[in-house]
């Protein structure tokens, strides 16, 4: 089993930045592609961003591109998200998970189990 656990958020205000963490441990699909997810209250889980086996694949929602940046570590344990220019609608429940390719996760189809998520608020 793959254990995921996510760190880094926090009350930010609009315009503020972010870096959110998370560690992968666990041999199952271990190095295998890995992407952010969110989800807003009264609102259904999406995703924000995924990154493959290259660093140069990456996919982004439209709604966070050129403000947010998707990074991992050369292991491929540890998952980034850099988050710029943040806005109150991006307020939300940031999650990571694990997949076969960082196309499947921008269609939500995720391998591992969900974590606690770590809150983002962004609010003056």
């Amino acid at each position: 089993q793959v254990q995921l656990a996510e760190s880094g958020g926090g009350l930010v205000q609009p315009g503020g930045s972010l870096r959110l963490s998370c560690i992968r441990s666990g041999r199952t699909f271990s190095g295998y592609p890995m992407g952010w997810f969110r989800q807003a209250p009264g609102k259904e889980r999406e995703f924000v961003a995924s990154i493959g086996w290259s660093d140069n694949d990456t996919k982004y929602a439209d709604s966070v591109k050129g403000r947010f940046t998707i990074s991992q570590d050369n292991l491929g344990n540890s998952l980034y998200l850099q988050m710029n220019s943040l806005e109150p609608e991006n307020t939300a429940v940031y999650y990571c998970n694990v997949g076969i390719s960082t196309g499947d996760l921008a269609m939500m189809r995720t391998r591992g189990s969900w974590g606690q998520g770590t809150q983002v608020t962004v609010s003056s």
